[in-house]
């Protein structure tokens, strides 16, 4: 079912693009869709009559969404793993290692008493 829909699906835009490129150009692109600059030949202006292109455009598009639709529901059933992730999870050990750090005395230093002699020649 999946292959078959993702041929489907590569038809359908294959023929989209061939569709769109058969379309004449109408000038700029403010007036595309009925706005300013495009006068009443726009697509939903009120004399907007669309033809065949415009109309098979209209038709691919709405098929082209749907089976986006229908195969991310068809091919996301099963739960799928990418091989790096395998790669990955069969590489990083289950427990880290545990290190510990050598405690250290910080240095001591004996604060100066009235007994030792100073460096001072002064006395």
């Amino acid at each position: 079912m999946y292959a078959f829909l993702m041929t489907l699906f590569v038809l359908v835009a294959i023929l989209m693009v061939v569709v769109i490129l058969l379309q004449s150009s109408k000038g700029g692109l403010a007036g595309t869709f009925g706005g300013a600059g495009g006068g009443p030949g726009g697509v939903l202006g009120s004399r907007g009559a669309a033809s065949f292109l415009q109309k098979a455009t209209i038709a691919l598009g709405l098929i082209f969404s749907l089976l986006c639709i229908a195969i991310n529901q068809v091919g996301g059933q099963g739960v799928q793993r990418s091989v790096t992730q395998e790669e990955l999870n069969q590489q990083v050990p289950t427990q880290l290692p545990t290190t510990t750090v050598p405690q250290t005395a910080p240095p001591t230093t004996a604060p100066p008493s009235g007994d030792a002699p100073s460096d001072n020649k002064d006395n």
